[in-house]
């Protein structure tokens, strides 16, 4: 673990020996690194199913995957369905 705290302390101190433009091509490697970290590969018509549904609803892919795991996990089980009480007044709000 010491080894790895002192190459990243190494890594830091050498930044400042850098080139600004050998700099910015590292910074712009790491935000498309960053950018392309998907976290769950998808098969490629699962992926598109998903961007379109996304823009026909209006909102960000993530939300969308959000949306439909926690639907699913409701209704199979896997998480609590909101139960509203039949004897308080609604005006059709949940």
């Amino acid at each position: 673990m010491a080894v790895v705290a002192s190459s990243r302390t190494n890594a830091a101190d050498r930044i400042a020996d850098m080139s600004r433009a050998d700099l910015q091509i590292i910074l712009r490697r790491a935000v498309l690194m960053l950018r392309n970290v998907s976290g769950v590969p998808l098969e490629p018509s699962t992926e598109d199913a998903l961007n379109s549904i996304a823009a026909e609803m209006k909102i960000g892919r993530s939300d969308l995957i959000q949306i439909v795991l926690r639907e699913w996990l409701k209704t199979n089980a896997y998480l609590p369905v909101r139960t509203i009480d039949e004897e308080s007044e609604t005006d059709g709000n949940v």
